[in-house]
């Protein structure tokens, strides 16, 4: 067994890896970039070593360097994790000639697999049902059309050594593949220093399903089950779950059978992951396959109990698998949520800046589980150099609605403030009936969000925990400045146009919260909170509940799970004459276009004097690796022209003024 090993990978699956190799007395060194000195990867590991500037194709993706640092420290292995170099197969044989072990798949089965091209006609060979498409390599734009328009739309554009959601779009006319080819190319580039793109027949309502797959060095290969992906936005998961709540076992045996016979085919050694696109009729065809391990792993070593990262590290030893087929049946059902630094209402767009308070839900081990693999502690930079992730939350629970439970109460403890975040999708993904019964497409995000994601209207219940939040809130801040005087016991809560009277009593350490117009009253106990922390936690009539608090004039700035409300509490006086306050104009921004996110602008498409129409692109703005195409909301004619290409931008800052 190895003494020491190298990690070439950053964030949160560089911490996964030192916990695994600190449980087996494996001692690890840590590379980073600039940005990531002060990362709690790099103050976990045994040792660290800067390897360049914070872009990675400066550090990570710079093999020489990784390379020189194990030898440097005496690092037997090198774990890549999963993106950066750990799909490129000379950076395997680069090792080999090193005679440092790669703690993955053999070269020629990344090499065979790695290239989404190569790895279609293999499969076909080898008898697993592929996707139409035309495999050639696309040159140009107008290449890229005619492939496009001979598929018949829509198509899939699609790097070539891609992962993770990069170098990918979906085309439904030609204006897609004119605009989606030049940006997934420079994703391609970008993020896997390869710009070669394919072009495939992109299959409508489809389930994305995978198969995880486990080899060694003796011939043996197993698989552990299938995940669940389907739940994506930008082509990148975003939820996933194991077993699928969609195949029934007939289905789940072919393709895990079509995965070992693939896997067998390339002399596959590690872990790997077989992905398929499932029509809602069950047929399947392959997509990829992943020489790595995947972001979604977690849920996998959840219902079979198996340490992914301890095989790949025992096989890359050469060690024979100690487990059995019969032994991997699923037990019970994960979840896992994609935690992410980004706005779910502005579009999913990224977010950078610091993680100001980073409080993850409790871990926790038993008839339920609660995991989080993050890279990131309270005070962490979230950089616009890598992928926005924050952390993956999962659970698992005896069956699919204990763990979609468990996930929605986690999501609920988890705080995050500084950046924003996604949590409140995640939290209406939980709580939908549509997700509850398991049926999911890759289009569910579009489907059930068509106008983007805008938070959900608070449930009546929902309504009753803020106000009950509120009301506590303003009592105890209201008690502290009476220096011991009287309360008042009488308040109107309004929120809006809505207005609802409350009486307060104190009982048994909690509070009574009687509801006279609606002829009904609350129980408020056992409540976790002090002034200024932005949780409370507290029991409503017997029921946890958490809300996420921030203090407003008057009131409060309430939300519960997607649900959020400013709520005032006022006295009835008060109530009167804020019915009275004008309605605040908001400013008038039409004749700007401003970026929606921070990052580094790309090209700016116009120029002052030019007429412009209406969706028309004016600029394009990258940031997290990925390209975002800004276009015009109104016609008009360009007045000015703020950054250049090679400027970064903040969020809303002005790309463009009309006249």
């Amino acid at each position: 067994m190895f003494q020491k090993i190298l990690i070439a990978n950053r964030g949160e699956i560089a911490v996964r890896i030192i916990r695994t190799a600190r449980r087996m007395g494996i001692k690890t060194v840590q590379v980073h970039s600039d940005a990531d000195a002060g990362s709690l990867a790099v103050e976990m590991a045994d040792e660290r070593v800067a390897i360049g500037p914070a872009p990675a194709a400066q550090s990570y993706l710079v093999m020489d360097r990784i390379i020189a640092a194990a030898k440097q420290t005496g690092a037997q292995a090198i774990h890549p994790g999963y993106g950066f170099l750990s799909e490129r197969a000379e950076f395997a044989r680069a090792l080999a000639a090193e005679a440092i072990a790669f703690i993955g798949p053999n070269p020629d089965a990344v090499e065979a697999m790695g290239d989404k091209i190569a790895s279609k006609r293999l499969a076909a060979e080898a008898g697993v049902s592929t996707v139409p498409g035309r495999l050639d390599v696309i040159e140009d734009v107008a290449d890229a059309v005619r492939i496009a328009e001979d598929i018949g739309y829509p198509v899939m554009l699609k790097a070539s050594a891609g992962g993770g959601g990069k170098g990918m779009r979906v085309a439904f006319d030609r204006q897609g593949v004119e605009e989606g080819f030049p940006a997934a190319r420079a994703e391609a580039a970008s993020s896997f220093g390869d710009d070669r793109v394919f072009i495939e027949k992109f299959v409508t309502s489809p389930r994305h399903i995978e198969i995880q797959v486990l080899g060694d060095k003796h011939g043996n290969v197993l698989h552990l089950n299938e995940r669940e992906c389907s739940i994506q936005r930008r082509n990148q998961k975003v939820i996933e779950e194991a077993p699928s709540p969609f195949l029934d076992e007939r289905t789940r045996q072919a393709m895990a059978e079509q995965a070992i016979a693939l896997s067998r085919a390339v002399g596959y050694d590690s872990a790997g992951t077989v992905e398929f696109i499932v029509g809602a009729d069950k047929s399947f065809y392959f997509l990829e396959m992943n020489t790595r391990l995947q972001v979604e792993h977690p849920v996998t070593e959840l219902i079979t109990g198996v340490d992914l990262v301890e095989q790949m590290i025992r096989v890359a030893a050469g060690e024979k698998l100690a487990l059995k087929q019969a032994d991997l049946a699923p037990r019970g059902w994960a979840i896992e949520s994609r935690v992410y630094a980004e706005d779910p209402y502005r579009g999913f767009l990224p977010s950078i800046g610091r993680l100001v308070r980073y409080r993850p839900p409790a871990e926790e081990a038993g008839e339920t589980t609660v995991r989080n693999d993050t890279g990131v502690v309270e005070g962490s930079d979230i950089s616009m150099f890598y992928d926005p992730m924050i952390a993956k939350l999962s659970t698992h629970g005896p069956n699919r609605e204990r763990a979609v439970r468990a996930m929605a109460r986690a999501l609920d403890d988890f705080l995050i403030e500084g950046v924003e975040h996604n949590i409140p999708f995640l939290s209406a993904v939980m709580d939908q009936a549509r997700f509850r019964e398991g049926r999911l497409t890759t289009g569910y995000i579009a489907e059930e969000f068509p106008e983007g994601f805008q938070g959900l209207a608070p449930t009546p219940e929902q309504a009753d925990l803020m106000l009950a939040a509120a009301v506590w809130m303003h009592r105890l801040q209201a008690s502290r400045r009476s220096n011991g005087g009287t309360l008042r016991s009488e308040w109107i809560v309004a929120s809006g146009a809505s207005q609802r009277r409350v009486r307060l009593e104190t009982m048994d350490g909690g509070l009574l919260i009687e509801l006279p117009d609606e002829g009904r009253g609350l129980k408020l106990g056992e409540v976790d909170w002090r002034p200024g922390w932005p949780m409370f936690r507290g029991k409503l009539d017997g029921r946890e509940f958490t809300v996420h608090a921030a203090p407003a004039a008057e009131g409060f700035r309430l939300r519960h799970r997607a649900a959020s409300q400013r709520l005032l509490v006022l006295s009835p006086r008060s109530a009167e004459l804020h019915e009275k306050l004008p309605e605040r104009t908001p400013a008038d921004t039409s004749r700007l276009i401003l970026s929606p996110m921070p990052g580094l602008v790309v090209s700016i498409a116009v120029e002052p004097g030019q007429a412009i129409k209406s969706g028309q692109t004016v600029a394009v703005v990258e940031a997290m690796k990925m390209q975002n195409i800004i276009r015009a909301e109104r016609d008009g004619v360009v007045k000015a022209v703020g950054p250049g290409p090679g400027d970064s931008v903040a969020a809303d800052e002005v790309l463009v003024e009309l006249a």
